[in-house]
């Protein structure tokens, strides 16, 4: 008896096994994987302890609608604010950040007055509140 090989037919490969280990060792892998901890040495440069920081200090400014104006609770007429606020700047720092409040019946050009005031004054961080 001779075998003779088919050379026409097509083997079928059964993949389900190899399907089978694969996840297997996926599901290993991923329950091994976060318990897995990587050490590496760093040396870590060492800070400056002789520069300290200093404390920015932040001005507050309110107007309400009557246009009265308090800085830091001192109140200011409205017409002579630019001066008075110009003279009492003096003892704070310029890098302090000024935060304007204002009324919101209040019209655009006093609290423009109150900004372009701030800003001659040599103050650079001026910011606007709103309520929301």
């Amino acid at each position: 008896m001779i075998n003779k090989f088919d050379w026409d037919s097509k083997p079928e490969l059964n993949i389900t096994p190899l399907v089978d280990v694969m996840l297997v060792l996926l599901a290993v892998l991923m329950v091994t994987t976060p318990t897995i901890i990587y050490e590496e040495k760093i040396i870590l440069p060492s800070g400056s302890k002789t520069k300290v920081l200093e404390k920015i200090q932040i001005v507050e400014i309110s107007i309400d609608k009557n246009k009265i104006i308090r800085v830091n609770k001192i109140k200011y007429d409205f017409d002579a604010f630019a001066d008075n606020f110009m003279l009492s700047s003096r003892t704070l720092s310029k890098n302090s950040t000024v935060i304007i409040y204002g009324n919101k019946t209040l019209l655009y050009n006093d609290i423009m007055y109150i900004l372009k005031s701030v800003k001659e004054a040599g103050f650079s961080n001026v910011s606007l509140a709103s309520n929301g």
